[in-house]
């Protein structure tokens, strides 16, 4: 849908990480998973914020709850 640099952070045990991953999924957005369980900064930052949704180019986040019009918006947020 877009070239946009989307990032998903959650973890392997997160079911909303999994709601986030298929809303995406279907609305077929492209989108790097990263687990934040392997990355120390972000477990600090984001353990009670995730699913969240980040825009690398904008440098943009979306936290949970969202629903596509919140991504479309993020994406073409410029």
């Amino acid at each position: 849908m877009s070239n946009t640099a989307l990032i998903l952070l959650g973890t392997s045990a997160c079911h909303l990480c999994e709601q986030a991953e298929a809303l995406l999924n279907e609305a077929d957005i492209a989108f790097q998973k990263i687990d934040i369980a392997e990355h120390e900064q972000w477990q600090e930052r984001y353990a009670v914020k995730i699913p969240v949704l980040l825009n690398v180019e904008l440098k943009q986040e979306l936290c949970w709850p969202f629903i596509i019009e919140d991504i479309q918006a993020l994406i073409t947020e410029m």
